[in-house]
């Protein structure tokens, strides 16, 4: 699982983000499910979910209160 980066995603609008919320937080469900029936071994992928679901929180946070990029 790669990171995403602040710079790449800071382009995106407040939609646009929150539609990536979702797609992280189906992947990380996934990710949990595989990780409980032992069809994946890799944690660090977990983690690095994680990361990125409260990066894209953080910045739809910033973009709501006007925040300077």
């Amino acid at each position: 699982m790669k990171e995403l980066k602040a710079k790449d995603v800071r382009e995106l609008s407040v939609p646009e983000l929150e539609a990536k919320v979702l797609e992280e937080r189906a992947a990380l469900y996934k990710a949990r499910r595989d990780l409980v029936f032992r069809q994946i071994t890799d944690v660090a992928s977990l983690k690095a979910r994680r990361r990125n679901i409260a990066r894209l929180l953080m910045l739809i946070g910033d973009k709501k209160r006007g925040g300077n990029d």
